[in-house]
């Protein structure tokens, strides 16, 4: 199901199924935040948590939380099941005392949601870039407030390409072709937010 909801969708083929078998096996894995949607005895959506951290100018580290893959399976999606989804998680993950989700990702897709620019919450790459494809979700509303942070996902997202080809070539082929959505992801996705007078 993975496979088939990002194939070709960001570059031509996927990795995301690939990374579903790595984090299964990561110790940054939160199984209690791995959650499916089912119809009919059939999974069509899941969603996966991992660890991460906000580390503020102070050197005070902040556990907090990223998520994805998040997929639905292309004949249920646009019908709220990725929605359902992530508000059960965010309960979830509030009532296991977490209060900030920081993702990559489409704007359009999670703004929704109740994701914000990374840079509104002075949350910045290890780097010190603001990524316009970086948001914050507060769990808790102005827990960021008064700081700048870092942000430093878990190294289960380093996914080694040529392993990740390897395991696809194990499984029946798909077509690997262009669609327009590659090009708004690499537009997005090496985009970044800078600081303004009125920032």
């Amino acid at each position: 199901m993975t496979r088939r909801a990002f194939w070709n969708l960001y570059v031509p083929g996927c990795i995301e199924h690939y990374l579903v078998r790595v984090l299964r096996q990561h110790a940054d894995f939160i199984l209690e935040l791995d959650l499916v949607a089912e119809l009919n005895g059939t999974v069509i959506g899941n969603v996966m948590y991992t660890k991460a951290q906000l580390t503020d100018e102070r050197g005070h580290v902040k556990p907090i939380l990223t998520f994805g893959p998040l997929c639905v399976a292309p004949e249920y999606q646009r019908q709220g099941v990725g929605k359902r989804l992530l508000n059960r998680s965010f309960t979830l993950a509030r009532a296991m005392g977490y209060d900030t989700i920081v993702i990559f990702g489409m704007p359009s897709n999670y703004v929704s949601r109740g994701f914000e620019s990374c840079l509104k919450h002075q949350v910045a790459n290890a780097d010190g870039s603001y990524p316009a494809a970086m948001m914050v979700k507060q769990l808790v509303p102005h827990v960021l407030a008064g700081h700048s942070w870092t942000y430093t996902e878990s190294r289960a997202m380093e996914i080694d390409l040529a392993a990740a080809a390897a395991y696809d070539a194990t499984l029946p082929p798909l077509p690997k072709h262009w669609q327009p959505s590659q090009e708004e992801f690499e537009i997005i996705s090496k985009a970044t937010l800078h600081e303004t007078a009125e920032n």
